[in-house]
């Protein structure tokens, strides 16, 4: 017998509710990850999973939550709380290990709260792919850590975000959004482009406004990687919050 699930996808507040129902099974968990995953690469505030009307068919299943939340910490770094108040799904999620990491509430309202109070503070701005985005990427960084008062965090978090702009600018030359957030004791730089090629790691001794390629990026993040977002990609970093 083969299971049948729906996602249905609130996102009219910043929170995204994602309101699974049906059968969980190794086969479903596709479709329902697919569903998460495009909610996370829109970069909701939270995201909260309600688990109301699903069953779960196989508990090995369950796993498919832990991975769309760890899917989110480098990148988009949303905050994922699970919802699921009846007996069954609430079980088997306790009773996994994947999803320990997940917080879960058997009231909804209660886990939109969580949700709503582990959001991270955020700043964004779009830009087009000229050589002054560069700046305007450095000049983002700078309010920023002043805002969050990470005086420590400016210069190498402006050659990091710098250089993953330059990046977009010299190989996708699509619009971007870039994005800097603090979740501590990191703080996330993220460049949304419209081009699905991977990034590409420069050659040493290459000199540019972005940088000196990607591997200033390496140099100085504690962590970097790609991810897909929409029709193009996500490129992220973090460092140290401080």
């Amino acid at each position: 017998m083969t299971s049948r699930i729906t996602c249905d996808v609130d996102d009219a507040t910043p929170v995204t509710v994602v309101r699974v129902a049906g059968g969980l099974d190794l086969t479903t968990t596709r479709q329902v990850y697919a569903v998460l995953e495009r909610c996370l690469a829109a970069q909701p505030d939270a995201l909260v999973v309600d688990l109301t009307g699903l069953t779960v068919h196989d508990q090995l299943a369950v796993a498919v939550f832990a991975a769309a939340a760890r899917r989110a910490e480098g990148w988009p770094v949303v905050p994922l709380v699970i919802c699921a108040p009846h007996p069954h799904p609430a079980a088997s999620l306790a009773t996994s290990t994947a999803v320990r990491v997940v917080p879960v509430r058997h009231d909804c309202d209660e886990a939109a709260r969580v949700a709503d109070a582990s959001a991270v503070p955020r700043m964004r701005v779009r830009l087009e792919p000229v050589a002054a985005a560069c700046r305007r990427a450095r000049e983002l960084v700078a309010d920023a850590c002043a805002r969050w008062d990470l005086p420590a965090a400016v210069e190498p978090a402006s050659v990091v975000l710098s250089e993953l702009v330059g990046n977009v600018v010299r190989h996708a030359g699509t619009p971007m959004q870039v994005t800097v957030t603090l979740r501590r004791p990191w703080l996330h730089l993220t460049v949304v482009d419209g081009s699905p090629a991977a990034a590409e790691p420069g050659r040493p001794g290459e000199h540019d406004e972005g940088g000196r390629g990607l591997l200033l990026v390496r140099e100085l993040a504690a962590r970097w990687g790609s991810a897909p977002a929409g029709d193009g990609k996500a490129v992220w970093a973090t460092l140290p919050a401080n």
